[in-house]
């Protein structure tokens, strides 16, 4: 039998398992001895609370390279003595591969003929459209919206002319203390009519979800989003 690649979800932020991740999942994810990472110190806590068949100083943990892991060290670890009865794929937060450095850990699965078992578990992506309100037979994820004052300005307007022109919901994110600032270049830049909708900290405690449009955000207090993680939706009309 062909070795097997679990795509193991893990949670958005604190917040009790049973309320996201299915029993048999967390029985799966504990029977494996070997793990690839986004981070090793985050994964490591997570199997840890989580519960282990296994003691966590005998689980191996591969963690991938923010700036880009070879190939052949991929392969390398999915063709380790450690994966052999099976290996886990991680995220630092939601589903592993989505908008995550995991596809590539995926592709090599698939080169060298592994089963590839995606599980069931939190994505920010699907939960903040199912609960937008927003368009959800089309939509376009953006990632990172860029940095820069002026760039981060024109590429808003961007997307908010495709929205419009393409019937689609845009969807992205940012890095969580510059929520603030993210949202109030959406409030100044969006048209009055365009419906944006803030979710922040899903499946925690302090999820929020809102919708309104940019009229309707600019007449009322900002929501508190300073380092929580947060999605940012909109949809523009014609």
């Amino acid at each position: 039998m062909s070795k097997t690649l679990h795509l193991i979800p893990v949670p958005l932020g604190q917040s009790d398992n049973a309320h996201w991740l299915p029993a048999s999942v967390q029985r799966q994810a504990s029977q494996l001895r070997c793990f690839i990472v986004e981070n090793a110190k985050t994964a490591r806590a997570f199997l840890k609370q989580m519960g282990t068949e296994h003691a966590i100083q005998d689980i191996t943990l591969y963690q991938l390279d923010k700036r880009g892991t070879p190939k052949k060290q991929i392969q390398q670890w999915l063709q380790s003595p450690a994966a052999s009865e099976g290996i886990g794929l991680m995220s630092e937060a939601g589903c592993p591969a989505v908008a995550d450095p995991g596809a590539v850990v995926v592709t090599m699965a698939h080169e060298l003929g592994f089963q590839v078992k995606a599980h069931v578990g939190p994505s920010s992506i699907l939960l903040g459209l199912m609960a937008s309100g927003l368009d959800g037979q089309n939509f376009c994820f953006h990632g990172y919206v860029p940095k820069q004052s002026d760039e981060q300005v024109r590429t808003l307007k961007l997307w908010e002319q495709q929205s419009k022109k393409h019937q689609q919901s845009q969807i992205f994110i940012e890095t969580p203390y510059r929520n603030p600032a993210l949202f109030d270049a959406l409030v100044r830049t969006l048209e009055p009519s365009t419906r944006l909708c803030v979710a922040r900290a899903l499946t925690t405690e302090e999820e929020w979800v809102k919708t309104y449009t940019v009229s309707q955000w600019r007449n009322q207090p900002p929501p508190e989003l300073n380092k929580l993680p947060t999605l940012f939706l909109f949809q523009a009309y014609a």
